[in-house]
């Protein structure tokens, strides 16, 4: 009887905060109606350009729902960009979106990477990995401290991090009473910051052929001048000494990472809000193997997974595609699995992956609008006249975190700001290295803190909490990381001018 008072008052307020919500939303409109009129015939939108983008910050705070708040923002911006016609741009830049090559990469590399997930869950070999790990991880720390070592031993991709390592350790974190927010810490903080700092990943590999676009390094000088950069991404070592402060108790939990540490205290690592059920496929293997076999069975993929992906030229969508077809086989020979149900896991692991795809979907709609209001040239164009030598470095970090962190595009955005920042930076005397680790660590604080980042979307997957939850939890020791590098890179520019 209680249940259905509780469902009837549920039911009797859902029309109120229906109307409620149409009411903001068509307040919210009108308002960015009356911007597009204000604007009139000037080039520029100006301050008025970064409104999208806070909205979307606020809508995500408020709601916790980041895809939802990614398409608020997009549709606020085209409504600034001309209120009376939205269903022809929208549809127009998100076929764009959609077809961009690194959208489809991305897309397929999360699929496959979700199918190889499922191939090792319904196998039962990750039973046995965990099982093996219970055995020789003896202590809480210990776990902490193994989940952030196999953060730094997988730095070819932060995607493979995010994913191979909450994978690999879940059931040994949950074992030991650790949240699943905490896991996501560990993860996030040990995959863009760790891939930034080892030239052999795809983050070098990429920036260091900007840096060649861009004239910043000769043709085929690209690697050698960001590996000359790698000591002055502050960002990025802070991160992850920040991380092993908390692993080994230095740093305590701060707000929503202490009351997720009290829940899981309890025994309850997983939140509540959250629904584990919906990862994990309900077949199981066939016929049960051996504990060492099933040992090996999950190894092997994951050497194959890192070992291929470094052969095709640090190419995750090769490795990822090549040891799906590998794990397969393997599985198929022994009887473990037939090979129907190991299609049928691997579009599974697609499905599971639509939501945090759709919100990075979401983010390169975003960037594109931001794009056509001239947000990021405006920003940086509106702080350059006013910078010194010595204080150049540590703003251009400070703004394109913010700018990272507000799009969510912790490689595209750069191709905008390398042109803008370099010929300043050089007409100001500043270091070309240390102007790189303050680009670099800025791009790495985005891909860490966004709540809508890639990054940040799988490790939240990964580990089984929401994105929300992820970034709350971890947003306070983020700023901590990126307080400390503004300090860091004002230090530098006073010893470097």
């Amino acid at each position: 009887m209680k249940m259905n008072l509780n469902d009837a008052v549920e039911q009797q307020y859902e029309p109120k905060r229906f109307f409620l919500m149409l009411l903001i939303g068509i307040s919210i409109y009108v308002a960015f109606i009356a911007l597009s009129y204000l604007k009139g015939d000037s080039g520029s939108w100006g301050i008025m350009s970064l409104l999208p983008t806070l909205l979307v910050l606020v809508v995500a705070v408020v709601s916790r729902r980041p895809f939802e708040s990614m398409i608020a923002g997009c549709i606020a911006g085209l409504v600034m960009l001309n209120p009376f016609d939205l269903v022809g741009p929208f549809a127009d830049n998100i076929s764009t979106v959609l077809g961009n090559e690194t959208i489809i990469w991305i897309v397929l590399v999360c699929g496959l990477m979700g199918g190889l997930i499922q191939l090792l869950e319904i196998s039962g070999c990750l039973n046995g990995f965990s099982e093996w790990l219970q055995r020789v991880i003896k202590s809480r720390r210990q776990a902490l401290a193994a989940t952030a070592g196999l953060g730094i031993v997988i730095f070819i991709d932060d995607y493979l991090n995010c994913l191979a390592v909450s994978t690999s350790v879940k059931k040994l974190t949950d074992f030991y009473n650790i949240s699943r927010e905490k896991l996501a810490y560990i993860v996030d903080s040990t995959a863009a910051p760790m891939c930034v700092i080892v030239p052999i990943s795809t983050w070098a590999v990429y920036f260091a052929g900007l840096l060649e676009e861009n004239g910043v390094a000769a043709e085929n000088e690209g690697m050698s001048v960001y590996i000359s950069a790698i000591p002055y991404m502050a960002y990025a070592w802070l991160a992850l000494i920040i991380v092993f402060l908390v692993v080994f108790g230095i740093i305590g939990n701060w707000g929503p990472m202490k009351q997720a540490e009290e829940r899981a205290a309890k025994g309850n690592p997983v939140p509540e809000a959250f629904e584990e059920s919906e990862l994990i496929s309900n077949v199981q293997a066939k016929r049960t193997v051996s504990f060492r076999a099933n040992i090996i069975n999950f190894l092997l993929p994951m050497i194959l997974l890192i070992g291929s992906t470094i052969y095709f030229d640090v190419d995750l969508l090769k490795g990822a595609l090549f040891t799906c077809f590998a794990t397969v086989l393997l599985y198929w020979v022994q009887g473990i699995l037939n090979f129907d149900t190991q299609v049928e896991a691997i579009f599974k692991g697609f499905k599971v992956m639509l939501y945090p795809l759709s919100t990075v979907i979401g983010g390169f709609f975003l960037k594109a609008i931001n794009d056509e209001l001239g947000m990021t040239s405006f920003v940086i164009e509106s702080i350059t006249p006013y910078m010194t030598t010595v204080t150049f470095p540590a703003v251009i970090f400070a703004v394109m975190a913010f700018l990272t962190f507000a799009t969510a595009s912790s490689w595209g955005l750069y191709i905008l700001a390398m042109p803008i920042v370099f010929p300043v930076a050089e007409a100001l005397g500043v270091s070309t290295p240390l102007m790189i680790g303050a680009l670099l660590s800025a791009s790495s604080f985005g891909s860490h803190a966004c709540f809508f980042s890639d990054s940040s979307l799988l490790a939240a997957q990964g580990a089984g909490c929401s994105p929300m939850q992820h970034a709350f939890s971890q947003f306070p020791y983020a700023m901590l990381g990126a307080v400390l590098s503004i300090f860091t890179f004002l230090g530098l520019g006073f010893l470097l001018a």
